[in-house]
């Protein structure tokens, strides 16, 4: 799966989520599980905001929540969807700082002054004779006006603003791949977890398999019809699968804290997970469409595409350094040595500033600016053959998945057919232990890849909606029921 990067993507596009339990248990080597604890989820690299959550207010009783119920919470709770909505406030903040170098700042700052000075500091020196002047001075003045500084033309700023504007939209789509990478991590652990719940119930029917077995193979030893050595493999054979069953619980349980933390439930909640590995066919659909469809809906190459265009008025506006400016001040007001008076008092300024040494500043930023720009476009072509990846990726994986849910389904009932004649030859005592045994490690491998294809198969259609940019509104359709 491929990983997600970008600018300013600090979660998403800096990796979603540590799942901080499995999906499923160690068994034996031929029932192994498709993961294990501390498996990362696709498209994520270690531990991200998409990991956690803000928690909802605890609700009395235990809490009924469907696929669709955790995708919901996940897009209303997830911490890295509420980060990427902060970042649009942010990217907003920094478009209208840009624009205000564009637009007329008015400011009035009136003010009042009593001075006195000393003629003598200053070496003057009043002496008329016959007249005693005094060499201190006092004097009063006020003055009241309203400022204007309007910058008429500057094509520096002009592109500064465009490219903030570009960044906004940049994070607006990012958003929206956000929530997309929600709907991915919500479904990849509830996925996980309903498929640690089936293996419980697996499990559990393996160890009444194995109790029974033993209890046959122990009534033939103490009849003489059999060896002590098959009660002990049974025995062994009975204890393994209560081992699993245990493990299968523990990995049920955390996988289930993992859940409630990627979508926002208050610690402590109880809640069930009401779907239980629904399988529906899935309406193929060829490759060309699917990448028609990716390339036109996918958020984050939108994002990229801005990102490129942000990077081009960024460029623009670092060249823009070695071109003039053209800026208007003034101010009127009311001015005069005491407040009974007021004399109209303004000023007019136009300013023409041309740039002619700055010490290759410009030269820096535009260097800079530059490299930017290949950089977003290095990017842009890299995520849309990642895309191109992820699109081919998803649709063999559906195939191949449908395919061996198809054939884990035949398995289990021919295993479980063949445990059936072991277990009556058994008892008929053609056979010993040896082969019921080997019989039920087919019975347990062949439930393990069914539960194991099942998942796959399920997380290969969000896989899917993903990677053609439509996890959102695809989920609906491919989980109607449970």
């Amino acid at each position: 799966m491929r990983l997600c990067y970008g600018p300013s993507r600090t979660f998403l596009l800096a990796g979603v989520l540590l799942c901080g339990a499995a999906t499923s248990f160690a068994q034996t080597q031929t029932t192994q599980s498709s993961s294990t604890p501390g498996q990362a989820i696709p498209e994520t690299q270690g531990v991200s905001p998409f990991a956690g959550s803000v928690p909802a207010k605890p609700v009395p009783g235990i809490v009924p929540i469907s696929l669709r119920d955790a995708i919901d919470r996940g897009l209303k709770q997830n911490l890295g969807l509420l980060l990427s909505n902060a970042d649009i406030r942010a990217a907003r903040g920094q478009r209208w700082e840009q624009l205000s170098a564009l637009l007329p700042h008015v400011t009035a700052a009136p003010y009042a002054d009593v001075s006195q000075i000393n003629l003598n500091e200053l070496g003057i020196s009043l002496h008329i004779p016959g007249i005693n002047l005094s060499p201190s001075v006092r004097f009063s003045y006020y003055d009241a006006r309203v400022s204007v500084d309007q910058s008429l033309f500057d094509w520096k700023s002009i592109n500064a603003t465009r490219a903030a504007t570009q960044a906004l939209k940049s994070a607006e789509y990012t958003y929206k791949d956000a929530r997309d990478l929600v709907v991915l991590a919500v479904g990849y652990t509830y996925l996980q977890a309903i498929a640690d719940e089936a293996r419980i119930q697996t499990a559990e029917a393996q160890v009444r398999t194995g109790q029974a077995l033993f209890d046959q193979a122990t009534d033939r030893v103490n009849a003489g019809t059999s060896p002590a050595i098959d009660a002990l493999r049974a025995k062994v054979e009975l204890q393994t699968r209560q081992q699993q069953l245990i493990q299968a619980k523990n990995y049920f349980a955390i996988q289930k804290l993992t859940v409630g933390r990627v979508i926002g439930l208050a610690p402590g909640q109880e809640f069930e997970l009401t779907d239980k590995s629904p399988y529906q066919p899935f309406e193929g659909i060829s490759v060309e469409e699917a990448l028609k469809r990716a390339y036109a809906a996918r958020s984050d190459y939108q994002a990229a595409m801005t990102d490129v265009r942000a990077a081009e008025f960024s460029r623009k506006a670092a060249v823009a350094g070695y071109y003039p400016s053209l800026s208007f001040s003034g101010d009127y007001g009311v001015g005069a040595n005491h407040l009974s008076r007021g004399l109209q008092v303004f000023d007019a300024r136009g300013t023409l500033t041309i740039p002619i040494f700055q010490g290759g500043s410009v030269h820096g930023q535009v260097l800079q600016a530059e490299a930017r720009l290949e950089q977003s476009r290095e990017r842009l072509d890299n995520l849309r053959a990642q895309i191109d990846s992820d699109v081919r990726t998803a649709l063999l994986n559906l195939q191949s998945s449908a395919d061996q849910v198809n054939v884990a389904r035949s398995n289990i009932d021919l295993a479980e057919e063949t445990l059936v004649q072991s277990r009556d030859r058994f008892i008929a005592g053609v056979t010993d232990t040896v082969e019921v045994v080997q019989s039920q490690e087919a019975v347990a491998s062949a439930h393990e890849q069914y539960i194991s294809s099942l998942y796959s198969y399920n997380f290969a259609k969000i896989s899917l909606a993903r990677a053609i940019g439509v996890a959102e509104e695809a989920v609906k359709e491919y989980f109607k029921g449970k």
